[in-house]
């Protein structure tokens, strides 16, 4: 017996004593027995009639409750049961289900929206995404991807990663550049893989990013900007070397009275700006030549009082700070300081201090200067730029290159609490290996 039929058996049950006495007492009342016979079928169908009124009492808020409910599962929001004007227990289940349904509708339209956002994204980005299941098969491409292939982005769905070419680079590190070759492209390409869980099952993320491009507008500003430098360099020697060299022609042509000390003199000339030459091109050749660092355990605070005893110009105060000990190159790191030191000095006649933090597996170490501070512009690690007369211009860049090297860095600002500039050269206390550090 279903719940309604239940619920009006008991309506019935619970009138059943009224219509027994009924019964009773009409069978003890006088008169015609067909009279009380029609008052007792009165009486019966009246509690049928109210015992049917009250089972669809039960059932059709049921109905209602199961109809909002089955809308929901699947999947439609927008039906609302008519609450009732009188607050009460069936009222307070109307109104909580509408609230449900409405919350529901809102967050399948940010799901919506914020799933036609990320198609929308997949499909114009020049990365190629791939999304393989726990079988290796495709799921998921968007149309970088499927250009990279080759082919439409149906054909790819539902193909093995060995098919398709990418079941090498599903494997190995979690990023790695490689050179690879596709159907629609060949090139440098940016590895990334990861994982995620969809329905359940773990799924592997691919991601290529062909550098190619990038790599070469990059490596074509850095080679102008070394004919740059070397341009203005050779042609700041040759002039003068050519121009002496036409005047040293005029003057053995004349051979007048003097004419041996005036091409003494030219020759000096031209010795002393070949002599620059070749100290430019060993200072550049310092710079496309640092070693990888030879890394070991370097105690900071002696390797920074050695630096600071070096400097004979003016005294570099060297302020404790705690214990720190670096696994780097302490060559290199001690190079890079007396960089540091030496233009901290340069920069004026106030004190040079040298002190260090140590932080969440670093360590700052800064150099302080009371001077006139930074000059505007951004042209510090250019390579040969200099401020200094008789500067080389490339012992900033070659310390910003020994950071580097170490996967720390180097940053120069002018002070906040006064006159003066700080170089702040951040270390790892264990750096990455290079192999490791993922550089191109």
């Amino acid at each position: 017996m279903n719940h309604d039929r239940r619920m009006q058996l008991q309506a019935l049950l619970g009138a059943l004593p009224a219509v027994a006495l009924a019964g009773l007492l009409l069978a003890r009342a006088s008169g015609p027995w067909t009279v009380r016979l029609l008052l007792l079928a009165a009486v019966a169908a009246s509690a049928w009639f109210a015992a049917r009124g009250i089972r669809g009492r039960v059932q059709r808020p049921l109905q209602t409750l199961s109809n909002l409910l089955a809308a929901m599962r699947e999947g439609d929001y927008s039906f609302r049961a008519r609450e009732p004007a009188l607050a009460d227990a069936l009222g307070s289940v109307y109104h909580e289900l509408n609230t449900l349904s409405e919350l529901l509708q809102q967050q399948r339209m940010k799901a919506m929206e914020a799933t036609a956002l990320l198609r929308t994204v997949m499909a114009e980005i020049d990365v190629a995404v791939f999304a393989f299941d726990g079988d290796g098969l495709l799921r998921l491409v968007n149309r970088a991807g499927a250009v990279l292939l080759g082919s439409a982005q149906e054909r790819l769905l539902g193909r093995p990663a060995s098919e398709l070419g990418l079941g090498d680079a599903l494997e190995g590190e979690a990023s790695v550049l490689a050179d690879m070759a596709f159907p629609g492209r060949a090139g440098r390409f940016e590895l990334r893989r990861g994982t995620f869980r969809q329905g359940g099952r773990a799924h592997r993320l691919l991601v290529l990013s062909d550098l190619t491009r990038p790599l070469r507008e990059e490596e074509r500003r850095v080679w102008h900007r070394v004919i740059r430098v070397l341009g203005h360099e050779i042609n700041n020697s040759l002039a003068p070397i050519q121009s002496l060299s036409e005047s040293l022609l005029r003057i053995l042509e004349r051979q007048d009275e003097d004419w041996m000390e005036d091409a003494r003199q030219g020759l000096g000339i031209i010795a002393s700006r070949a002599q620059g030459l070749g100290r430019f091109m060993e200072g550049y050749t310092r710079l496309a030549r640092l070693p990888e660092p030879r890394l070991a355990r370097v105690d900071l605070e002696p390797l920074a009082r050695r630096v600071a005893g070096l400097e004979q110009r003016r005294p570099v105060a060297v302020v404790p700070g705690p214990p720190v000990t670096l696994l780097a190159d302490g060559d290199q790191i001690a190079q890079a300081l007396i960089n540091l030191v030496r233009n901290a000095v340069d920069a004026g006649e106030g004190p040079v201090e040298v002190r260090w933090s140590q932080g969440a597996g670093t360590v700052e170490i800064r150099v302080e200067d009371r001077g006139q501070g930074l000059p505007s512009g951004g042209n510090l690690f250019v390579p040969f730029f200099t401020t200094k007369s008789g500067g080389s211009g490339i012992g900033l860049v070659l310390s910003r290159q020994i950071a580097e090297a170490h996967g720390g860095s180097l940053v120069l600002a002018n002070r906040e609490d006064g006159p003066g500039a700080r170089a702040i050269l951040r270390l790892p206390l264990d750096p990455m290996p290079p192999a490791a550090a993922g550089e191109p």
